[in-house]
């Protein structure tokens, strides 16, 4: 059962947050176990890609958490820590970001933050999984992402890394605790459900081997994307998603 309380590791630079905390799972490191980095050498994205920022330019942190779930309520602790990560813009930078299925915050259709989570899993069992996750502060990502920050769009600006930091940190502790149990899970799937831009969207999505194009008409009890195509509804549980501009 989660305790409430958060172990703040904080680094110059590192290679990657999320890599750190990986290892540190392995050795047995606590639910609660935060890594917080002012740089990067060798952040990633969705797919591998590289994401390294500018020296002092984002949030860049990851969080190990050791939920009580099973692999396909996985997806959860991505929506969690990315709806706590909006909440937070909001408290601090007076701005609302939704949450872009799987893994982005916008702002409008503008990236601000990405979520990465990497867990180790024992058969249906989830043992550790750390979420990653980098907020534009004043950068607003590399040219042609499409991206934004909250020093651009903040009345509050300029935005602070710490503030930012705790805010969010106090906004996951009620939702990490949701992920324990089947009624708080299924409050985390509706609060994302309320808060997703991609529903509603017609949007392209690149699964394994396959891509679809539909109608994002929902999210179901685990947080999979519920996609309307050639006359069916597809349950998607991880993809590369695109949100398709009206023709």
């Amino acid at each position: 059962m989660w305790a409430g309380q958060w172990d703040v590791r904080r680094f110059a630079v590192i290679d990657s947050t999320n890599t750190y905390l990986k290892a540190q799972a392995r050795r047995g490191a606590p639910d609660g176990t935060v890594a917080v980095a002012d740089h990067q050498t060798a952040g990633r994205g969705r797919l591998d890609r590289t994401w390294e920022a500018p020296p002092g330019a984002s949030l860049l942190f990851s969080v190990l958490m050791r939920p009580q779930l099973d692999l396909n309520h996985l997806y959860l602790s991505t929506a969690a820590v990315a709806l706590a990560a909006a909440d937070a813009c909001v408290a601090v930078a007076a701005v609302e970001p939704q949450v872009k299925w799987p893994n982005d915050l916008l702002v409008g259709d503008a990236k601000l933050a990405g979520v990465l989570a990497e867990a180790d899993v024992a058969g249906r069992a989830v043992r550790s999984v750390v979420v990653g996750v980098g907020v534009n502060l004043a950068w607003p990502g590399p040219p042609g992402v499409g991206g934004t920050c909250l020093d651009e769009v903040s009345p509050n600006a300029p935005v602070s890394r710490d503030a930012l930091l705790e805010a969010l940190l106090a906004a996951l502790e009620p939702r990490r605790g949701l992920l324990d149990e089947p009624e708080g899970r299924l409050a985390v799937a509706a609060e994302l459900r309320r808060r997703c831009a991609t529903i509603g969207r017609t949007v392209s999505v690149e699964l394994p081997g396959e891509a679809l194009t539909g109608l994002a008409t929902g999210v179901d009890h685990a947080g999979h994307l519920l996609v309307e195509t050639q006359g069916a509804t597809r349950v998607v549980a991880a993809g590369d998603v695109v949100h398709l501009r009206p023709a």
